[in-house]
């Protein structure tokens, strides 16, 4: 599961509550598992609360992102989807089971979505958010309210976007980085991989094609 430093609470305007972290573990979804319950979560909330057509839901954004998945007991209970651009992340499909809203997740699920996002280098996140949830998301997120982009509607509902600052990683992944680091799964960097087990066997095997 994902760590949350003081750099990912720094995308938050209050630092997370420590038995909060540890009741709701968050996970880089990397298996297909894992995304059918990112799936499910979803299609629970964006499809069956507020009627979002298919389609419009799974716009063909998915296997092009990274997602977290959030748990309780075991369970998945919130997710979101990060995408990433020049200069910044943007953060999308923010999803909770109706019986866990106001628990404190969401801040965890962004916590660890900005940790992510500051080790990858990034400083900016954006979102796109349903104009009327803007006195929450301004009494949670470290955001501005983006006045010179105007509102727009999809899916029936009117968005308008904010711009949140992260903290910056004294570890952020760059081009010089360790090279072994920048291969290992999506958000483990921290963790030697199988591939670092393969670096120790050492040499050229020339019977095999480039």
């Amino acid at each position: 599961m994902l760590k949350i430093s003081p750099i990912g609470e720094s995308g938050l305007l209050k630092p997370l509550d420590p038995d909060l972290v540890e009741q709701f573990p968050v996970e880089m979804v990397r298996t297909l598992d894992s995304y059918q319950k990112v799936v499910a979560v979803r299609a629970m909330t964006f499809m069956g609360e507020q009627d979002c057509p298919y389609e419009e839901e799974y716009d063909g954004n998915d296997l092009c992102a990274n997602h977290l998945l959030a748990y309780y007991k075991g369970q998945p209970i919130a997710t979101l989807r990060m995408r990433w651009f020049a200069g910044f992340g943007k953060i999308e499909r923010v999803s909770v089971l109706p019986a866990h809203r106001g628990s404190g997740v969401v801040k965890v699920m962004l916590g660890a979505a900005f940790e992510i996002s500051a080790r990858k280098g990034f400083r900016r996140m954006l979102a796109q958010i349903q104009t009327r949830l803007w006195p929450l998301w301004s009494k949670t997120l470290n955001c501005r309210m983006m006045d010179d982009h105007p509102n727009f509607y999809f899916s029936d509902y009117e968005y308008c976007e904010i711009e949140i600052s992260i903290a910056a990683h004294p570890e952020a992944i760059r081009s010089n980085s360790d090279p072994l680091t920048i291969i290992r799964p999506e958000g483990d960097w921290d963790t030697p991989g199988i591939l670092d087990q393969s670096a120790s066997r050492g040499g050229d095997i020339k019977t095999v094609a480039a």
